[in-house]
Formats: C-alpha cells, sequence, structure tokens
C-alpha cells in the first residue's frame, strides 16, 4: 500500500514570521538642509543686502549706499494620510492567528505597518520637496511646489550648459561645467554641494572607474563624493531620480518648512467603535522654498 494524496493541495506555510515589507528612500535631503518651524500657511524668508561704496575721505558727510529689504514666501501645504483597516477581513486568511481572540479591536502588525507607514511618507516628501507642483495631477506631488518648480520659475538661477543626455560619457564634461559656473562667492564656502539623482551619481561612478579615476569615489556607498578637479561635494538624493536635474549651491540657501518639526513622524492609530475599525491618521504641513536662486546652478537637459 502507499499514499494516496492526489486530491490534496500541496501545502504552503503561509504563516512564517517576521512580516517583510518593501525597501523604500528616506527624505535624506529634509536632514540636509535649513530648517524653519511654526509655520502654518505661509512665512517669509526674510532678506537682507546692502553694499558698501568707498569714498576717499574727507572734512565732509557724504552718505552713499543702500541697504535692501526682500523676502521670499515658503507657502507649507496641509498634508493627512488617513487608513481604515478591519480586523475582520483578515479572520480568512493566514494572519488570523495573529489576531486577537473575540471581537478585534486591533490590526496585527501594528509596529510593522506603522513603521512602514512613516517609512512610505518620508520616501514621499523626497521625492515632493524636489518635484512637487500644485497643479499636478499627482495627490503626493501636488500639495506644495517643490525646490525644481520654485527655481525655474525664480528665472535667475545660473545655467549651465545643456547636453541632450546624461551618459557616463557626458556626465563628467556636465559636472565640469556646474562647477565652473559656481559663483566665487560661494566657492569657499563649507556647505556647498551639488544635488542629483541616484541615477545620475551611478553614472558619474562608473565614468569616474572608467577613466581609472577611483581616488574620486570617497562615500561613493553613501551617496557622496567630491566632484573631480575640486573640493565640491556631490550628493545623492532620490528626490531627483529620474529627472535629470543637477543643483550646485549651498545647502543653507534651500530650507524646509513646517509647522512642527518631526511632526510628519506623528500619528494616531485607535479603534473607532462607532465603525467597529481601525483608523489611522497622520497630519503635518509641509513646504520648501530657497533664499537666493541666483546663487544655485542648475542644469536641464536640451
Amino acid at each position: 500500500m502507499a499514499y494516496s494524496v492526489s486530491s490534496l493541495t500541496e501545502y504552503v506555510d503561509q504563516q512564517r514570521l517576521p512580516l517583510l515589507v518593501a525597501a523604500t528612500f528616506g527624505a535624506k535631503t529634509a536632514s540636509l538642509v535649513s530648517k524653519m518651524t511654526g509655520v502654518k500657511s505661509s512665512a517669509a524668508l526674510n532678506i537682507m543686502n546692502t553694499d558698501a561704496v568707498f569714498q576717499t575721505q574727507a572734512c565732509s558727510w557724504n552718505a552713499s549706499g543702500t541697504t535692501t529689504f526682500t523676502q521670499r514666501n515658503l507657502t507649507v501645504g496641509k498634508i493627512a494620510v488617513m487608513e481604515e483597516l478591519c480586523p475582520k477581513t483578515l479572520e480568512a486568511y493566514w494572519m488570523q492567528s495573529q489576531i486577537m481572540a473575540g471581537t478585534p479591536d486591533a490590526v496585527p502588525f501594528e509596529e510593522e505597518f506603522t513603521m512602514k507607514k512613516a517609512a512610505v511618507i518620508a520616501s514621499q516628501l523626497e521625492t515632493a520637496i524636489w518635484q512637487g507642483d500644485t497643479t499636478s495631477g499627482n495627490d503626493n506631488l501636488n500639495k506644495f511646489d517643490g525646490y525644481i518648480k520654485l527655481i525655474d520659475a525664480a528665472g535667475t538661477a545660473i545655467s549651465a550648459t545643456a547636453q541632450a543626455d546624461i551618459t557616463t560619457s557626458t556626465v563628467r564634461g556636465i559636472m565640469q561645467d556646474i562647477y565652473t559656473k559656481i559663483p566665487a562667492a560661494i566657492l569657499d564656502k563649507d556647505d556647498l554641494v551639488v544635488f542629483c539623482g541616484w541615477d545620475v551619481f551611478r553614472m558619474y561612478q562608473i565614468a569616474l572607474a572608467t577613466a581609472n579615476l577611483y581616488h574620486y569615489n570617497g562615500e561613493a556607498g553613501n551617496g557622496e563624493m567630491f566632484i573631480e578637479n575640486s573640493g565640491v561635494r556631490l550628493i545623492a538624493v532620490n528626490g531627483l531620480n529620474g529627472t535629470d536635474r543637477i543643483f550646485a549651491g549651498r545647502k543653507s540657501n534651500f530650507f524646509v518648512g513646517v509647522d512642527l518639526e518631526g511632526e510628519e513622524d506623528t500619528f494616531e492609530i485607535f479603534f473607532a467603535r462607532e465603525a467597529r475599525t481601525v483608523r489611522y491618521v497622520c497630519e503635518f504641513k509641509y513646504g520648501v522654498q530657497v533664499a537666493f536662486p541666483d546663487q544655485i546652478v542648475s542644469y536641464q537637459n536640451s
């Protein structure tokens, strides 16, 4: 005699833990730039500029020179993330072993769920920081204008020489051109950087390696290295992925505005008795601005 199993479905162990979650990138840009807190709707970046006109000393008073005040407004988007979860939906599936006995008033894997949700919010903010556009049809991009739109709209950024495309053959020349276009007045500032997407950063790595210039790789694994023949640091940020845009400027010239710092990491998860569901909510305000667009070098393909 032998086993007869032809009428059975092959067993699949569906209750293997820990629960796996897909990788997401964080809001790296926000950790590098200037912060402005207490912004509930719009706040001005107040800018003062003055000149100094040299004169020949004399026994007289001859006033000259002008001090000018200007403003650039930082407007935040009022963002909410809400989700409703019914634990009973999971009772017919492998997750049933993780649901509390009786009438459930909590969801399984709550810690993993909230951590993943926070990571996704950070990832989407990183993209919006650069690519945000209030006229966009994408709900994750239309809550505030990002750096790209703001810099382009100002019309005073220094344009790097455009190429048809960024490739391993052109990327070194593009980076050198951007470096030569950086205003001399900010070349000695210790927060001067060049921002690019990870896709462009990788092409630059490959181009340098092909030219046997490995000594420029620096901390390439962390998305940072020096542009060849310069002391300027190139930083890869996910918010610029797929845009073929590159920007050079001081980190202190780029601002992120919020009402409360870290508010995007604060959430509530609670059992709504009237609906018999668990609800997740995260609300925060977020926006960006640049103070001196004329001190930024901007690259865009032709």
